[in-house]
């Protein structure tokens, strides 16, 4: 059962969310809370798998939050904007949030993006992260990593690392490496420990960092 707490300051947005998630056998909503501060008690209280989060509220906000909450591993957490990739989503990915999702997501890729969390992966789609990585990579005055730094990858990780770089699921990975998805689950968690990481959204944005995948290319 995958645990999980809602996170927005609209009552009627959280009792929306609620039924979608308790409708699934697998899915359990744990708690609920209105700001940032509560999300973090709340987290704390609850220690849920995953966190719903809405970014902009009143007091402490959703970015804030996440850092909180990621910083002392209580929750993977799933930030939620009304705006495709707006300044708040993507200071919540550098938060440590594992993706994000707008409001008006229907409820089977609701459902699908807080298992897929919970699994390890990241939920950002393939347009998104190149919009991410392109805004990353501009702030940073188009700087390259010394990519000396992917030296500890084996020439099958550094494959995997590619691959997750352009937005591909572990399923479509496994697929086009014809290898299972057991496999692929096995290689990305030796990638991040390799490269001292904490989730797949870091993973892909240092293989843009570092020259190893190139936005549009």
């Amino acid at each position: 059962m995958v645990r999980v707490v809602l996170v927005d300051d609209q009552e009627l947005m959280r009792v929306g969310l609620r039924m979608v998630l308790d409708a699934q056998d697998d899915l359990e909503v744990v708690g609920e809370a209105a700001d940032g501060a509560g999300a973090v008690e709340t987290a704390r209280e609850q220690r849920p798998d995953v966190m719903l989060m809405d970014v902009r509220m009143p007091g402490m906000d959703g970015v804030r939050a996440t850092e909180l909450v990621v910083g002392e591993r209580l929750a993977k957490v799933l930030v939620m904007t009304t705006f495709d990739l707006d300044d708040y989503a993507l200071s919540a990915l550098r938060a440590g949030a594992s993706g994000f999702l707008l409001k008006d997501t229907p409820p089977d890729d609701l459902v699908s993006a807080v298992r897929s969390v919970h699994e390890g992966d990241a939920v950002v789609s393939p347009s998104v992260t190149k919009r991410l990585l392109d805004r990353f990579l501009r702030e940073s005055g188009g700087e390259l990593r010394d990519a000396s730094v992917l030296d500890v990858l084996t020439d099958r990780e550094r494959e995997v690392l590619v691959h997750m770089a352009r937005g591909l699921s572990n399923g479509e990975i496994a697929e086009r490496m014809y290898l299972s998805e057991a496999t692929i689950k096995t290689h990305i968690g030796r990638i991040l420990s390799k490269l001292e990481l904490r989730d797949r959204v870091q993973a892909v944005v240092l293989a843009y960092e570092t020259g190893l995948v190139r936005p549009g290319r």
